[in-house]
């Protein structure tokens, strides 16, 4: 164990904090637990003399720290207990046992008497805030009961949807880190109620496979891609994914949301990968379900929790602002479904005939709407190949996907 100082400066603090990130979950009686004891010890007589964490309740030390180590939801696992023990903490619902303020002492350098104060009740939100979200359009679609008086029973209904979905009134955590690629016109109470419903489908209806993190790889989406060459394509995508053990949604999408697909994280850590169907074409699907899952690779892990709501039709305008994971996502889709060194090769660029279109997807193994679609793109002509992007061929082949109802992992 190395010999510990005194931290006496703002360099060295940040050194310990990285040093305790690295230590976490060491056993107590090892040299390393010893050491990560010993640290947190340090921190805290440093964080005493030079911060204050004024009257912050244990939640929003917990959260603050959350931010400051980088650490996800599922990292509190081992200090409380359960993912949905962490979640009932986050939200309020339930206080810290003494063995938790412990741990979290111990994990993440938090005065004890921080975490033994009185947490503030829950976050509340009045009735005007629930009627906001788009009610009747949810309730239209089989989301939400179909009562008279529905924005009287506002805060009720949402509430149960929230309890469903695993996740808390306080949407604002949810989207914390999000990576959008979102219309500067959507409504974002109906992008979160959509949200929340397909997370409340992938909870019920979740694969009964494990995850494991470190699935979704560029050569994993490669065999995704290649199952657009079938006809049953999609279906066979879904089962796929089931047996990957990543819920995949298939849910209509809501007014003013903008949305073609998102990838999303239950509180246990689990991906869902939720598309909205809304261009029914087979080279928006192939593009869409990819770019979803090179979020999930690239992007998204049990330890590192994001949002990403995806406008494709934005994905062209390249805003200055854009998240550039957004761009790091789109290079994963494209690679999967046409690599590139095939595509620069490829005489159908420069003569994108009905039978250089046909030639080049059998040559690559992929349905012809996908070779048609980045050709449209990329000539910003989507009236070139129409005959080829498949329009009127995905929502048919998810038999519940309709204006009102639900079964199976699709949705409407």
């Amino acid at each position: 164990m190395p010999q510990l100082k005194p931290i006496r400066s703002e360099s060295a603090y940040e050194q310990a904090l990285s040093r305790i990130r690295k230590l976490m979950g060491a056993d107590p009686s090892s040299p390393e637990g010893r050491e990560l004891d010993l640290l947190t010890d340090l921190v805290d007589l440093y964080e005493r003399r030079h911060y204050s964490l004024g009257e912050l309740d244990p939640v929003d030390a917990i959260e603050l720290r959350m931010e400051e180590q980088g650490l996800s939801p599922h990292d509190l696992v081992s200090c409380i207990g359960s993912p949905s023990r962490v979640s009932d903490v986050l939200a309020r619902k339930r206080s810290l046992t003494l063995p938790m303020a412990r741990a979290l002492n111990r994990h993440l350098g938090i005065p004890a008497d921080v975490l033994l104060r009185e947490p503030k009740p829950p976050k509340t939100f009045d009735d005007d805030h629930w009627r906001r979200f788009p009610l009747r359009a949810m309730a239209n679609r089989g989301w939400i009961p179909k009562v008279p008086g529905l924005s009287h029973h506002a805060k009720e209904i949402m509430e149960k949807l929230l309890d469903r979905a695993g996740t808390s009134p306080d949407s604002a955590a949810m989207f914390r880190q999000t990576g959008l690629r979102a219309n500067a016109k959507a409504d974002w109470h109906a992008l979160q109620a959509w949200c929340w419903q397909a997370m409340a489908l992938a909870n019920r209806d979740h694969p009964v496979a494990d995850y494991a993190p470190g699935t979704v790889t560029l050569k994993m989406l490669r065999h995704v891609a290649k199952l657009s060459r079938r006809r049953d394509g999609p279906r066979r995508a879904d089962d796929f994914l089931a047996s990957l053990g990543i819920p995949f949604v298939t849910l209509s999408h809501l007014p003013r949301t903008y949305l073609d697909g998102a990838a999303l994280q239950l509180v246990d850590g689990r991906p869902v990968i939720a598309l909205t169907l809304r261009h029914d074409r087979v080279d928006n699907f192939w593009f869409c379900l990819l770019h979803e899952l090179a979020h999930v690779g690239r992007h998204m892990d049990y330890d590192n929790p994001r949002t990403f709501l995806d406008d494709l039709s934005l994905r062209r305008a390249e805003p200055s602002g854009e998240d550039p994971r957004e761009a790091e996502a789109d290079e994963w889709a494209e690679e999967a479904l046409i690599p590139q060194e095939a595509w620069e090769a490829s005489s159908v660029r420069s003569h994108p005939t009905a039978m250089n279109v046909l030639h080049f997807a059998d040559e690559i193994g992929v349905h012809p709407a996908v070779v048609a679609g980045r050709i449209r793109f990329e000539r910003n002509n989507l009236r070139l190949l129409s005959q080829f992007v498949g329009s009127g061929e995905v929502r048919r082949q998810f038999a519940d996907f309709q204006s009102i109802g639900s079964s199976h992992r699709s949705h409407s």
